[in-house]
């Protein structure tokens, strides 16, 4: 590998985990904003989803020239190529922030209700993915990204069962119906946070070892605005 491109390829790798740090704190004070009834802080985050998308144009304007200056092969093209995809998830997570949010600054007008669901232990497992799948990235560990993967289906158990919770309280008591919807959308955007997290870590395994991972299945009621990968 010449320097230069050694150069190119470690500014990359900064400006991707510069990114992630962005979106998991996106994350964090949507959920924050929830549980605190915040209004002002779900909007906050609404504002700063630009940045995430100004970053996420320029990590992959950096692949782009990389790409074509270096003409990189092996390990180095696998990066770069992971990289590229990584980067669109992160934006993705940005918008689901952005989604919740939204949520947040919607449950806040709404009537005071005791949150039924563990939204807050939801989002630590959510958070610990997306932390360990960038870790996983930093440290080249496909053993780690293997774990990340692992976890997914029970961020998806979690998220069943406060719809099935939620319906079941809709039955009893119709007036909450308006909130418990906010608080399954909010789960429902968690979960898709995982399988992002889920989606980098693949990444990092076929970075590392060459092979490509995807078994990723979406039942057709749960399909989100957010454009599919």
């Amino acid at each position: 590998m010449s320097v230069h491109l050694q150069r190119e390829i470690e500014r990359l790798k900064k400006s991707v985990l510069s990114l992630c740090a962005l979106v998991e704190e996106q994350a964090q004070i949507a959920v924050r904003a929830l549980l605190d009834r915040d209004e002002e802080a779900a909007q906050e985050v609404q504002r700063r989803d630009i940045d995430i998308d100004q970053r996420e144009v320029e990590v992959e304007e950096d692949c782009l020239k990389i790409l074509a200056l270096y003409q990189p092969v092996a390990a180095d093209l696998r990066f770069i190529i992971s990289a590229l995809k990584i980067n669109n998830d992160l934006e993705r997570i940005g918008d689901l922030a952005v989604n919740i949010a939204r949520k947040a600054a919607t449950f806040a007008g709404l009537p005071p209700m005791e949150i039924p669901f563990d939204l807050s232990g939801m989002w630590l497992k959510v958070q610990s993915m997306l932390r360990d799948s960038i870790d996983a990235l930093v440290n080249l560990d496909a053993m780690l990204a293997n774990d990340v993967c692992g976890r997914d289906d029970e961020v998806d158990r979690m998220k069943h069962d406060f719809r099935y919770r939620a319906e079941e309280m809709i039955r009893v008591d119709p007036e909450k119906t308006s909130t418990l919807l906010t608080l399954v959308a909010v789960s429902r955007n968690l979960e898709r946070i995982a399988d992002h997290a889920t989606n980098i870590a693949e990444d990092v395994i076929y970075m590392v070892q060459g092979t490509i991972v995807r078994h990723v299945t979406v039942e057709d009621d749960e399909i989100d605005p957010i454009r599919p990968r």
